[in-house]
């Protein structure tokens, strides 16, 4: 393992000038301990509180992390390093319930990922094909000249006077079959 920083003189400096009691996470064979014997328990204990194992990894990854910078703060008279990783690793996993509740469509680390560079995942092909056999299910109740208002209108988004003088008709004319088909399409059983 190469290592973390460099080391002055045999003793670990970590990210703040460690202190001899320190966690021992700013060397090499101090985080090869942690890693050894902790790493299991916080991967499980994340597991099973987020149920997904990308955030239990990215829990556990934050978790390290936030103990090595904070290597320094370590106070051995409040608790063992496991007590000291597991108080950390309580507070991230904290941290994540509460973006999923913020966002519950967020389940996994991959969405999070997906929604902080910008890109949402859209609907899979199975769900564009089920909502599109459901829309044409339900377009062939409605009379034809409400049904092509409906499909310029609200599918194609086109504006109601484009569609109007496509179709030769005015402008409130096409508003009207829009109002009457939604309201009638509203009605509709839902097994319809």
């Amino acid at each position: 393992m190469r290592s973390l920083r460099p080391l002055a003189d045999g003793a670990g400096t970590g990210p703040l000038t460690c202190a001899t009691d320190c966690a021992r996470l700013c060397t090499d064979s101090g985080l090869s301990d942690v890693l050894t014997s902790d790493k299991a328990l916080l991967h499980w204990r994340a597991l099973r509180r987020l149920g997904d194992t990308g955030l239990a990894e990215h829990a556990v990854q934050e978790t390290l992390l936030r103990a090595w910078k904070a290597c320094a703060s370590y106070d051995p008279a409040r608790g063992s390093v496991r007590t000291w990783l597991l108080t950390i690793e309580r507070n991230i996993l904290t941290d994540i319930a509460r973006v999923r509740t913020a966002r519950p469509g967020d389940a996994n680390w991959d969405e999070i990922t997906d929604i902080a560079e910008g890109r949402c995942a859209g609907p899979d092909f199975t769900d564009r094909l089920a909502d599109g056999l459901l829309v044409s299910e339900l377009l062939a109740h409605l009379p034809g000249p409400q049904r092509d208002a409906v499909v310029q209108v609200i599918l194609r988004d086109r504006a109601y006077q484009d569609v109007a003088a496509d179709l030769g008709i005015p402008v409130g004319t096409v508003k009207t079959r829009v109002h009457y088909a939604l309201r009638s399409l509203r009605r509709l059983p839902l097994s319809a």
